[in-house]
């Protein structure tokens, strides 16, 4: 009975699958924006020193971004390849990924709660903290950090349910950590008076409530990949290829901080004040748009991973053009929407005249070219569903370190009649620059990895 749902993913209609799996995926994205932001809401309404501690938990974001990538970097990049030796039938190896993964994210854990709560404040202080803010970021990470193993293990864990086709599983362990937090935070921050401190510890309480959750699953009777003492030993065959995969999403979470640091830095220099929050709204508009993207993407994952373990040129084939499709669709009505209707957005964030006016027009810069982003993200993903660690790490790389963040300083050089709008357009000329090497790239890699299968296949037989 547990095999099911790992074997529907070489047999049912992949139309039908990826609604499935995206779906719940969708969700759950959905649900852990809302978890961080209902958390801030509770933060911003403590008596009398609400704005400063709300400033104080912001500055520990680029941490919490941090411990989510290095997540990232054992879970997501282990999962697919679990998911491609599922396909192969080879559920030993397959084990073997999931149980080096566990250690390897008790390790990272380890290492990363000791760094926090060593360096923190010299970290704080470097990301914008000031005298009146630095007591309550320390107050949120002393408690967060300490957590960071219940983070660490629900996030890279969850990756093993998706992959298997479990989507809802994997939802499920998002909004059981969502409700908690909803429900501990008032209770701890404003009925036991302990103000940031609570909201820290809801969370990780919360945290620790998935993870249960998650280890539950994942040594029961349901799932098809187990936990098993015998596959915790670290082994370098196992470890290096998953962490080569992983360094795609690694490098897109952890940079996410240096860019929004780096757009900032430029914006208050060429438009002040006005210009910073501008982007401040363009970004939550942005990474709340996404979220559809990554939720297809994510259902998507293990059927184009299991496929071509399982050697299925055809069903790997429909479910990437089946993806794409999808992808560029949502992108380009995403696009239509931000070009027609920019103001909608931005008043969803503030109401004030002359920022509603400025970051609407700043908008149709910076969204100008996101119509073909559902092209970047699906040929990216896939790439990482096929196991193909250095094109994913490549093309992390590409738009991010070597495009965007050259961009943000060289624009205002080649557009010095409006300087403000130049830094606002090195994102669409990053992203035209980054689909179009994609494209190009994903063109060949693609078809040569069919030919591949198809040789091995014909091997085979």
């Amino acid at each position: 009975m547990q095999q099911n749902n790992t074997q529907a993913l070489g047999r049912e209609p992949v139309g039908r699958l990826l609604r499935k799996l995206a779906m719940p995926a969708i969700a759950a994205q959905i649900i852990n924006l809302l978890y961080n932001l209902v958390d801030r809401m509770y933060i911003g309404h403590i008596h009398e020193v609400g704005k400063l501690a709300l400033t104080g938990v912001g500055v520990c974001l680029p941490l919490i971004m941090l411990i989510s990538a290095f997540a990232a970097l054992a879970g997501m990049g282990a999962a697919p390849r679990a998911s491609i030796f599922l396909g192969q039938g080879n559920q030993e190896e397959a084990e073997k990924t999931l149980g080096n993964a566990v250690t390897l994210l008790f390790l990272l854990s380890v290492i990363l709660t000791a760094v926090f709560i060593l360096f923190a404040r010299p970290m704080l202080l470097s990301f914008g903290a000031s005298e009146n803010t630095i007591d309550y970021a320390m107050q949120y990470m002393r408690i967060y950090a300490a957590g960071t193993i219940f983070v660490q293990m629900t996030l890279g864990l969850n990756a093993f349910i998706t992959c298997q086709g479990f989507s809802k599983i994997s939802m499920l362990t998002v909004l059981i950590g969502a409700v908690c937090n909803i429900i501990l935070d008032p209770i701890l921050i404003f009925g036991f008076h302990m103000g940031v401190r609570g909201a820290a510890l809801a969370t990780i309480l919360s945290q620790a409530l998935s993870m249960i959750w998650i280890l539950r699953f994942l040594t029961g009777k349901k799932t098809t990949l187990r936990i098993k003492k015998a596959n915790l030993r670290l082994k370098k065959k196992i470890v290096l290829p998953s962490v080569a995969l992983g360094m795609a999403p690694f490098i897109m979470q952890s940079t996410e901080s240096l860019i929004a640091v780096c757009f900032n830095a430029s914006l208050l220099r060429y438009g002040g004040d006005l210009a910073v929050g501008a982007m401040t709204i363009l970004t939550s508009v942005n990474q709340f748009a996404m979220l559809p993207l990554m939720g297809l993407t994510q259902g998507a994952q293990p059927i184009i991973s299991y496929n071509y373990g399982a050697k299925d040129e055809k069903r790997v084939k429909q479910s990437f053009k089946l993806l794409l499709l999808c992808c560029v669709i949502y992108s380009m009505v995403l696009w239509a929407s931000a070009m027609l209707f920019p103001g909608v957005f931005v008043k969803i964030f503030n109401n004030d005249p002359a920022l509603v006016r400025f970051a609407s027009h700043a908008m149709r810069i910076y969204l100008a070219a996101c119509g073909v982003f559902g092209v970047q993200i699906a040929c990216q993903q896939t790439f990482i569903a096929l196991g193909n660690a250095k094109s994913s790490l490549f093309l992390a790389l590409l738009r991010k370190i070597i495009l965007l963040i050259p961009l943000i300083y060289l624009m205002p050089v080649l557009m010095p009649a409006n300087k403000t709008t130049a830094v606002f357009a090195a994102e669409p000329v990053a992203d035209l620059l980054a689909v179009a090497t994609t494209a190009t790239l994903f063109f060949f890699q693609f078809r040569a990895a069919m030919r591949r299968m198809e040789t091995e296949t014909s091997e085979m037989k």
